[in-house]
């Protein structure tokens, strides 16, 4: 079974990779790429912290739901 370890590691390293991406890359493009691994890890947290806590409630999942949207708006106005 996964543990909620192994989901936050994933998290951990996708965040760190888009934000590094942030910083070195000059391209827009390439920095709006960095910036969804970013929101994808923020979406990840908040699903796995929400199968975690309580898995009735589905905050959790509604965060991310609006993480994705923000993300869709993000590269609607790129």
């Amino acid at each position: 079974m996964i543990s909620l370890n192994h989901y936050l590691a994933l998290s951990g390293v996708l965040f760190a990779l888009g934000f590094y991406g942030v910083l070195v890359r000059r391209s827009a493009i390439l920095i709006l790429i960095a910036v969804e691994l970013m929101l994808a890890a923020v979406s990840i947290n908040f699903v796995a912290f929400a199968s975690y806590l309580d898995a009735k409630l589905f905050t959790g999942v509604i965060f991310a739901i609006f993480v994705i949207t923000i993300a869709a708006a993000e590269v609607g106005l790129a």
